[in-house]
């Protein structure tokens, strides 16, 4: 009877993403366990580059990932849709409930400790080490970690995507949030007003992504490609009298 009951609430997520028109992966197997305590501060920051996940568009619902699916930060912003595997463990789970979180995070491997017995982030094993608020969501607080069902699954975002200029001349550091879509950024390109082409921008870290162009004095347009193809471009999302440590929010929207 509990296999049914499972069976049946997984195919009622498939339908549901399947109509949104959502990444059609398959289910896969993994752990979860929490970190950052009951209202979820101790997630700020992190390996993604994210400051305020608040104001970044994240918000709680979000995860730190192991080595095999962070992927050197190339995963930073993808979303999954997380159910706990009530056919495991019943009595930890909370029946009927999903939840999709966004990767802004790393959970390092700890290598002291057994793959099964503490180093739940050790490679090759996927483990996702949910914000507490995101795991209560789906199982009780005292089963400490959980095996679970996931997918990869398309991000949907209020408002669109936010640029925010860091370094200082000569070096451009810009951290993307707030994407929708498959949320994985693939590519960037950068273009000053006094430029005559796009020029492609690299990956610093997480979500960071760089120009060694000296663009002060120009506005500043971005082209971004996620990992399944898509781009979507950003004419003048800053203005000519940007300053670095400035955040710009456009009107575009994966």
């Amino acid at each position: 009877m509990e296999k049914f009951i499972m069976s049946g609430f997984i195919l009622l997520v498939v339908l549901f993403t399947t109509e949104l028109g959502l990444a059609s992966a398959a289910w896969l197997r993994a752990h979860a366990t929490f970190y950052g305590g009951s209202d979820a501060s101790g997630t700020m920051g992190g390996a993604c580059g994210y400051g305020n996940l608040n104001t970044d568009g994240y918000g709680i619902k979000t995860a730190a990932l192991s080595t095999v699916l962070f992927n050197d930060g190339k995963s930073c912003g993808g979303c999954y849709t997380i159910v706990c595997d009530a056919n495991q463990v019943p009595q930890w789970c909370l029946r009927g409930t999903s939840i999709t979180i966004t990767a802004t995070n790393f959970c390092p491997p700890n290598f002291a400790l057994p793959n099964d017995n503490g180093g739940w982030c050790n490679p090759p094993r996927p483990h996702f080490d949910m914000s507490q608020p995101a795991f209560e969501m789906i199982a009780k607080y005292k089963a400490g970690i959980v095996p679970i069902l996931y997918r990869k699954v398309g991000c949907k975002r209020s408002g669109g995507i936010r640029f925010s200029i860091n370094g200082r001349d000569y070096f451009e550091l810009v951290l993307i949030s707030n994407v929708g879509g498959g949320g994985e950024i693939s590519r960037v390109w950068i273009k000053g007003s006094k430029m005559n082409k796009w020029e492609s921008m690299t990956r610093n870290w997480g979500a960071n992504w760089q120009s060694l162009r000296y663009l002060n004095g120009q506005s500043l347009s971005f082209k971004v490609q996620l990992s399944n193809g898509k781009t979507r471009t950003a004419i003048n999302a800053a203005p000519s009298n940007w300053r670095f440590g400035q955040s710009f929010i456009t009107n575009v929207q994966f």
